[in-house]
């Protein structure tokens, strides 16, 4: 798929079909993650992903859309020490790229008590969760390349892009 067309096409998705990911496109996504740029090469992040699905229904009681974790295929928590910055935005969204140009939908799933979340994953120490990604195929059939991206675009319930924007 192409770059532009898989950003501009791509939206976060919380009901997902049961069909399974293979354990390629897994370990696909992880790479993604794990090849991100960071800052002075630092890579401030561990992957874990909770395949438990008694881990899966705790962490999932620790999120704002219960329900978006306990349905996904694949749940992802980044587990960062210190403050990573920007680093880890870059990461999510390349695993989240990464998924959507197999046809694999993706949500960031936020915690209204990230400690908690945290606790139920076992860090100790300074590592904390700094957010949950959960991935599956889609409940209802994407199509991307059925439209190109301009057609995203104007679809794409954001502000103007002369609203969020300047040339200096």
């Amino acid at each position: 798929m192409d770059t532009f067309l898989a950003i501009a096409s791509k939206r976060d998705q919380r009901v997902y079909s049961e069909r399974e990911l293979s354990e390629d496109l897994v370990r696909r996504i992880l790479e993604a993650g794990r090849v991100s740029g960071s800052a002075s090469n630092r890579q401030p992040w561990t992957f874990l992903a909770v395949e438990s699905e008694e881990l899966r229904g705790q962490v999932a009681e620790t999120v704002y859309a219960p329900d978006n974790v306990r349905g996904a295929r694949l749940v992802v928590a980044i587990v960062v020490t210190g403050s990573p910055g920007f680093d880890c935005g870059r990461a999510a969204q390349n695993m989240m790229l990464a998924a959507w140009n197999e046809g694999v939908t993706s949500c960031p799933n936020g915690m209204p008590h990230p400690q908690k979340t945290s606790d139920v994953l076992g860090l100790s120490g300074e590592e904390h969760v700094l957010n949950i990604l959960s991935f599956g195929y889609p409940a209802r059939r994407r199509d991307p390349e059925s439209r190109p991206a301009d057609h995203w675009l104007k679809r794409a319930k954001r502000k103007p892009l002369n609203e969020v924007s300047r040339r200096l």
